[in-house]
């Protein structure tokens, strides 16, 4: 298996935010895709990939309506989706995503974090390269044989597909998003959830102690509402 499966592997039982915090990330997607190509799914494949994210959540369909609605609302503020990078203690890259409508306030915080933990907020740039962007689809299993499957969507841009318990996950570099989600959407085949991640090219093995270190400074990013996503380049246990 490639990175990809032992980078979901890791992170499957780990750090997966409680169903509010889940709902609050995409509440925030809702308002940028709304804002972006419009409220109407059918036209807006954005907006219909975070659709299908609420679903897997169990987020109920009044709430996704009614966000939708309040993100039409010309008087609806704007998320503005910021990187910021930097390093754990013991070298360890760290990459936060952010959705945020005060950035004087998620910089402030995102410092703080860092400070306090004794690592260190770097520049744009500063760590990023260290991380593949990819996009990634889960979808039924069904009588869908994933090596047919990763043969088939090679020629639109699929590096990685396999089964696990929830279904097969195909990923694939960032840019293959739209080609993968059209084939896919093309084919009837029901895409249960969607999403980017960054995977760590190399990680980097830590005692105990020094993990717990590192830790600290990733719950407090976590924690934040301004923050959607953290990534890291300390190796995970896969023992779950």
């Amino acid at each position: 298996m490639g990175r990809a499966f032992e980078f979901r592997k890791a992170r499957k039982m780990k750090r997966w935010s409680a169903m509010s915090k889940a709902f609050t990330r995409i509440g925030k997607d809702i308002v940028m895709a709304v804002k972006e190509g419009g409220p109407d799914p059918d036209s807006n494949s954005r907006l219909r990939a975070v659709i299908q994210n609420a679903k897997s959540v169990n987020m109920p369909k009044d709430n996704v309506e009614r966000a939708i609605k309040k993100a039409s609302d010309k008087s609806q503020g704007d998320y503005k989706e910021v990187i910021f990078e930097g390093y754990a203690p013991h070298g360890i890259a760290i990459l936060v995503e952010t959705a945020t409508d005060n950035n004087t306030r998620t910089v402030a915080n995102v410092r703080s974090y860092f400070n306090k933990c004794d690592g260190s907020l770097g520049t744009s740039g500063s760590v990023v390269f260290m991380f593949d962007h990819t996009c990634n689809f889960r979808i039924e299993a069904g009588d869908l044989d994933p090596e047919e499957l990763e043969l088939e969507f090679i020629d639109f841009g699929a590096e990685e597909v396999f089964a696990d318990d929830d279904g097969i996950l195909i990923y694939a570099p960032f840019e293959n998003f739209g080609a993968i989600q059209a084939e896919l959407e093309k084919r009837n085949i029901e895409i249960l959830s969607s999403g980017f991640e960054r995977i760590p090219q190399v990680t980097k093995a830590l005692s105990a102690e020094a993990a717990a270190d590192v830790e600290k400074l990733l719950e407090k990013l976590e924690e934040d509402d301004d923050v959607q996503n953290v990534y890291h380049t300390m190796e995970e246990s896969t023992d779950n």
